[in-house]
């Protein structure tokens, strides 16, 4: 299934014509912040814990207002130890998606607020310490978020970002829900 989605992005952004890139522009973004995280397992029962996020987002803008991301996020990752092993859990994510965003400054700068959605994976892994066995959750599931900033030049801004993720698999769901500071730059 991913495969496919990936293919039907693919083709979707070769199909755009060179004139439709000639106003536009890449970006990279970088975010830090923190996540809340919420794991359910099936037997086990519920728990939560917060954690230092960043991530990586990088696209590109075909007008002011639309653009597509591709993005790396690592939402948790903490060791725990019951006396006898370690056990190191890890939720990071991958995805692509579609960003809006209204300046409503001119020449596309001043305040915006904005909104991303589109489809991640997000992966949960679970390292036994002194044993062969791993646990990995995962699967592929819409995300989204929304921010607000401000763009000091057509070039560079800053924002505040929510951004919220599910994850999950043999028994396991995971959210995990951040709000992180971003810059980004396009050129």
């Amino acid at each position: 299934m991913k495969k496919q989605i990936m293919l039907a992005v693919s083709l979707a952004l070769a199909g755009l014509s060179a004139p439709a890139f000639a106003d536009g522009s890449g970006f990279i973004r970088v975010e830090a912040g923190r996540a809340d995280v919420d794991i359910r397992a099936d037997g086990i029962g519920n728990g939560s814990d917060d954690d230092t996020a960043f991530g990586v987002r990088g696209g590109y803008w075909f007008n002011p207002n639309i653009a597509v991301e591709g993005f790396y996020s690592r939402y948790y990752s903490a060791s725990y130890n019951d006396g006898f092993d370690t056990y190191d859990v890890k939720l990071h994510g991958v995805g692509v998606g579609l960003v809006a965003k209204k300046n409503f400054g001119g020449n596309h700068t001043g305040f915006f607020v904005g909104g991303r959605a589109g489809v991640a994976r997000g992966v949960a892994t679970v390292e036994f310490d002194g044993s062969l066995e791993d646990a990995e959750a995962s699967s592929a599931k819409p995300y989204f978020g929304v921010s607000a900033g401000y763009d000091f030049s057509e070039t560079f801004g800053l924002s505040v970002n929510y951004d919220r993720l599910k994850s999950g698999g043999d028994g396991v769901d995971v959210t995990a829900e951040t709000l992180t500071l971003g810059a980004e730059l396009r050129f």
